[in-house]
């Protein structure tokens, strides 16, 4: 069997959005990336969980999808040609004299003069109703993230959940669908109190149901759904809910995804990394986003990004040893505007 190598400057762990930023960090100094990462495409969980969900905290953009972050942060990296290794898993990583050589699940190998941890807390799965034949729905008409809102215009709709992702879209399709049920198994919600009070005006115009209880089963013959049934907690008995679609927001169960090899310091699971370059206790391994702690840590997108700028100045001297470090604006340099495709 043919081994795929690939020889690069920095090997990035990860291709969420503080990766994938990463790679433009590091592209402004002219060190080139590989990015492995378990999904099939690159985004993490904004583009697996969360494509359609708004973000609001990301400066600049007063509302922003998790796929429309993704597609930004693909295109602000064109320029600088960075490779994917995707629907691999990160298996063993290994110091070497001259940098990190890495090895997927698939047997492809990266070499790299630094390595860079962005991949979060995990690996990162929805957690499922405990509902029978539900495989048999999945996909078709028991979701667990919303990828194509248009998919469920016009539809008799059941969310199940308390938190905000299952608050959010029942807000976002009660004008939409046929009809909008929430189902949540206690009379109060983890979710933030706009949107809770948005959602009961709904309620008490008609506009949506709330059903406090638990989900029972599946009704219809699959993949095909007609109703689901669950049982009332005031009166115990069961109800047929009508049902196109089910939306499960049960939240997320991390996979630890441990790579074999390594070992630098940590705390509760997650890398420590120092504050000046986001390296690690291991020389030229650095750590960003989620995967990493610190005092102070606040696990926020934009905090990433800060996380890569500086990392992408520690990398510098491990990829380019004989020269000095010289920050530049992109607003003023020649150079990088040339290079980004903008002079």
């Amino acid at each position: 069997m043919t081994v795929n190598i690939i020889e690069t400057d920095a090997l990035i762990i990860g291709a969420g959005p503080v990766g994938l930023f990463a790679v433009f960090e590091l592209g402004l100094y002219d060190m080139k990336a590989c990015l492995v990462d378990v999904l099939d495409k690159p985004g993490g969980q904004c583009a697996e969980l969360y494509p359609e969900k708004p973000i609001y905290d990301i400066p600049g953009f007063p509302v922003v999808t998790g796929q429309g972050l993704t597609d930004n942060l693909l295109a602000q990296i064109q320029p600088f040609q960075p490779q994917f290794l995707l629907g691999r898993q990160a298996k063993t990583l290994t110091e070497t004299e001259s940098g990190w050589v890495l090895v997927t699940d698939q047997g492809d190998e990266v070499r790299a003069k630094v390595a860079v941890i962005a991949s979060g807390g995990g690996l990162f799965q929805p957690k499922k109703p405990a509902l029978p034949d539900l495989e048999g729905y999945e996909n078709t008409s028991v979701f667990y993230a919303v990828r194509d809102t248009t998919r469920f215009t016009g539809k008799k709709l059941v969310i199940a959940g308390g938190g905000d992702s299952a608050l959010d879209w029942a807000l976002f399709f009660a004008p939409l669908a046929e009809s909008v049920t929430l189902v949540h198994h206690r009379d109060g919600f983890r979710a933030a109190p706009d949107s809770v009070s948005k959602f009961e005006r709904l309620c008490a115009e008609g506009k949506a149901k709330f059903a406090v209880g638990a989900l029972k089963n599946l009704v219809g013959s699959a993949p095909n759904l007609t109703h689901v049934k669950v049982t009332r907690k005031d009166t115990g008995e069961d109800e047929d809910l009508p049902a196109d679609a089910l939306l499960a927001f049960y939240g997320l169960t991390m996979k630890s995804s441990v790579i074999e090899g390594i070992e630098p310091e940590n705390e509760g699971g997650l890398i420590r990394a120092d504050t000046e370059k986001f390296e690690t206790s291991v020389p030229s391994l650095f750590a960003i986003g989620d995967a990493n702690y610190y005092p102070g840590k606040q696990k926020l997108i934009l905090s990433g990004f800060h996380e890569a700028a500086l990392m992408a100045k520690g990398a510098f001297g491990y990829v380019y040893p004989e020269k000095k470090f010289r920050f530049q604006y992109t607003t003023s340099s020649s150079a990088l505007q040339q290079k980004l495709g903008v002079a």
